[in-house]
């Protein structure tokens, strides 16, 4: 593939599973909320919208029938053309069932997935061959989130033993993790890269007021960007964004620069279909 080649794919995740009103007075947690969120996010650049639902208390979950009003809203407010992905994270609440339980009656377009928490050491990997073959009959777009390098050798597992159906994957590789402080560094990425052969497309997001520096670093290298209040908040001038927008400007501005044209929804879609 020829550098530049390949159209730069800006998801935003504009609230994740952990930050509440009292910790960023901005972020989106209602479906009307997120729907709005979105809107300019794709108005700014970025062709998928990478979604999370809350409870009333505006706790984490996998709940279908809020997820459902989540989808709606925001169709309705993006139009056809952007690609929605919902989320499976557990964060300690969900088991690897419940996660799969969730996708089986939710069928959405797209979901990302944990490999750590959906093929743990333990795991049955009949029941998640079975599992994923039903996620390919219904042409649910996977994601599988890579947080380590050692996460990449279970990933290239359970492709090569046939638990995964196919032949390459969309992946997310995470810089950082969810602590105080945090700050990645775009070296962080080197270590993810050219360790598996199952990869179709990859993807990357960073915690801490150096996302856009990890992000453009991707871009550079012929990845693609997950960007928002779930990891970052921070312009690059240190002061707080105003929303996930401003968050994703910055990144397409930067990616142009570095000869990289920015994805639609429907290279979206292309872009995060996997080689089954």
């Amino acid at each position: 593939m020829v550098y530049g080649e390949t159209p730069f794919l800006i998801a935003s995740a504009p609230n994740g599973a952990r930050k509440t009103k009292a910790d960023l007075i901005n972020i989106p947690i209602s479906a009307a909320e997120v729907a709005r969120e979105a809107l300019a996010c794709k108005q700014a650049g970025a062709g998928m919208m990478h979604l999370h639902v809350r409870d009333d208390d505006q706790k984490h979950s996998l709940d279908v029938g809020r997820y459902r009003e989540m989808l709606t809203e925001v169709r309705a407010a993006v139009g056809p053309d952007m690609l929605l992905q919902v989320t499976t994270e557990a964060v300690g609440m969900y088991s690897a069932r419940d996660q799969m339980a969730m996708i089986r009656d939710l069928v959405p377009d797209a979901v990302s997935i944990a490999v750590r928490e959906i093929a743990p050491i333990d795991a049955d990997l009949n029941a998640l061959k079975v599992f994923f073959e039903f996620m390919r009959e219904a042409g649910i777009l996977p994601q599988f989130i890579l947080y380590a390098p050692e996460d990449v050798v279970r990933f290239n597992q359970l492709v090569e033993i046939g638990v995964l159906p196919g032949e390459k994957f969309p992946v997310l590789f995470v810089l950082g993790r969810y602590t105080v402080g945090q700050i990645s560094d775009p070296a962080e990425l080197l270590p993810f890269l050219g360790t598996s052969s199952y990869i179709s497309e990859w993807m990357l997001c960073a915690f801490g007021a150096f996302e856009n520096a990890c992000i453009l670093t991707g871009a550079g290298l012929g990845g693609h960007a997950r960007i928002g209040f779930e990891n970052n908040h921070l312009k690059v001038d240190g002061s707080p964004a105003s929303d996930n927008a401003e968050l994703i400007a910055q990144a397409r501005e930067g990616s142009r620069l570095m000869g990289r044209k920015i994805a639609t929804g429907e290279q979206a879609k292309c872009l995060m279909q996997p080689v089954w």
